[in-house]
């Protein structure tokens, strides 16, 4: 089904439950970003449709492999992020488009096999959007299965949570995760990796964007600020020019290793002036400001905050 060998026992479970007609009517896939989530849906939901799959596996020559394919198959619907009045990206998902999804669904499958549904990323939904949601989850049509995707599932509402069958894609062993990397033919491996936080698909992806050097940038910033030199305010651009979010990530990682380093008595990395307890706490408020990088807050304003907290 894939490479990522981590993803091999979670998709022979569910292959076992569609083998024996047993599917549930809802999934919730869950886990951090870089897992393979997507990957795994995708070749679920072709396999689910195809009219000739082996082990679950679509034959990707059959008629509805080509309707998926040409992303044209009338029993898949899939809802993201809409577009707004005036044009831009929605940075949630909205109450109307799980009524319009809801809708759809009330509908027969137009080939008589499955009606798959789709919502990506479904931690993104808001309240409102939610609440409507439930309704389809408590009457559920036959032969249809919704499948929600999460990075972050606990920004799900527990009621939605309770009412999917939840299949988490965890962080692999290191010595699996280099091996793949390895395969993969991504150079420093194990500094990736590290930056990633043990995560073998971010680490492919930051082996080769440049992301080792923000990493090493982001902690050069943080000594330089503990020690009263540099301007926040230019770290504050810097961050927020490229990927503001990745950069709070590896501040929130260098004040892990300070403190990791504090215990084990070796140098410090960073030369923080906080204490312990407050470099604690600025670990917890770096983590909560990336997660308010994805609201409607200025971004500068979250980030000249935290800067300033650190200094």
């Amino acid at each position: 089904m894939t490479a990522r060998p981590w993803l091999a026992e979670a998709w022979a479970r569910l292959q076992a439950r569609r083998e024996r007609g047993a599917l549930p009517h809802a999934l919730l896939l869950a886990g951090p970003a870089g897992l393979g989530k997507r990957e795994f849906l995708d070749a679920f939901v072709k396999g689910l449709l195809c009219q000739q799959p082996v082990d679950g596996v679509a034959c990707g020559v059959c008629r509805s492999c080509h309707l998926v394919a040409a992303g044209t198959h009338p029993d898949i619907v899939s809802l993201s992020f809409g577009v707004r009045k005036d044009g831009g990206a929605r940075t949630e998902i909205v109450v109307d488009q799980v009524r319009e999804l809801s809708q759809r669904l009330a509908m027969a499958s137009q080939f008589g096999g499955w009606q798959v549904a789709t919502i990506d990323p479904a931690d993104a939904m808001n309240a409102a959007a939610a609440n409507a949601l439930l309704k389809t989850l408590e009457e559920p049509t036959a032969s249809t299965i919704l499948i929600l995707v999460a990075d972050q599932p606990a920004r799900l509402p527990a009621t939605i949570r309770s009412r999917c069958q939840r299949v988490d894609f965890m962080v692999p062993s290191n010595e699996v995760a280099l091996d793949w990397l390895r395969a993969e033919g991504v150079a420093d491996a194990a500094a990736a990796l590290e930056a990633a936080g043990g995560n073998p698909g971010l680490a492919r992806e930051w082996a080769t964007d440049g992301a080792l050097k923000q990493r090493s940038e982001v902690r050069n910033d943080l000594k330089g600020l503990a020690a009263g030199r540099g301007d926040p305010m230019e770290v504050v651009k810097r961050w927020q020019a490229t990927d503001p979010a990745r950069y709070v990530w590896f501040a929130a990682q260098a004040a892990t290793d300070e403190l990791r380093a504090r215990a084990a008595g070796r140098p410090l990395p960073l030369d923080s002036q906080l204490d312990d307890e407050s470099l604690d706490a600025w670990y917890g408020r770096a983590n909560r400001a990336r997660d308010a990088l994805r609201g409607p807050l200025r971004t500068d304003l979250l980030l000249l905050e935290l800067i300033a907290a650190w200094r």
